[in-house]
């Protein structure tokens, strides 16, 4: 009997509007390959609460930028989260926030990127499970710029250096007894063959889904 935990990948194979979920979702199952089995799909309704349930992490990589999230589907996310399940958001799943209930949820709002660049990443929350043990690097990245609700208690894990100074590329909080992580690398599949990048994921996905 397969005794791991179960983790959800939602992301797009047929109409991505920038970032496929092919490729990322071979890597993904990779990195979770010894802790988690990753079941991916690009089916919307494996947000409602009756699907979404069954497992311990969901990992958000939708190119929902059109909002194509029903209000069926927003509210089981949101019970789910708020029951006790672990989300992950990586690079443009933060498109979710076309729905505004999802985006006070996650905590931050997409704004804006700048043009793909080497990025230097920074710890910021050395002490916090999913960066513990993790140290700075630099990889090539399409940078993304957040505004933050103050409806949140958000604690930064990562920033990158901009021309205008230090800005966040990662957090964490809790939302009702449930646990939530943003992640702001992952623009394509070469951004996933980092080893740094695959510790990061890996030791966010084992904190939302309650290993540590």
């Amino acid at each position: 009997m397969d005794h791991r935990k179960k983790a959800l990948l939602l992301g797009d194979y047929t109409h991505p509007d920038w970032h496929p979920l092919q490729g990322v979702d071979a890597e993904i199952s990779r990195i979770f390959h010894d802790t988690m089995t990753v079941q991916c799909s690009e089916n919307r309704n494996m947000l409602l609460q009756e699907n979404i349930t069954g497992f311990d992490v969901c990992i958000c990589y939708m190119d929902d930028w059109k909002g194509k999230v029903s209000p069926q589907q927003t509210a089981g996310l949101l019970s789910y989260v708020s029951n006790g399940g672990g989300l992950v958001i990586i690079h443009n799943g933060i498109s979710l926030q076309n729905r505004y209930e999802l985006k006070q949820m996650v905590g931050a709002k997409f704004l804006h990127h700048p043009p793909y660049a080497p990025l230097e990443f920074t710890v910021t929350a050395e002490s916090h499970p999913v960066t513990e043990g993790i140290s700075g690097f630099t990889m090539e990245e399409e940078p993304y710029l957040f505004e933050f609700g103050s409806f949140a208690e958000t604690k930064i894990l990562l920033e990158y250096q901009s021309e205008e100074g230090p800005k966040p590329a990662a957090w964490a909080h809790r939302y009702g007894i449930g646990r939530i992580v943003y992640l702001m690398p992952g623009h394509h599949v070469p951004s996933f063959a980092h080893e740094t990048y695959r510790q990061l994921i890996l030791q966010a996905g084992k904190w939302a889904a309650r290993y540590v």
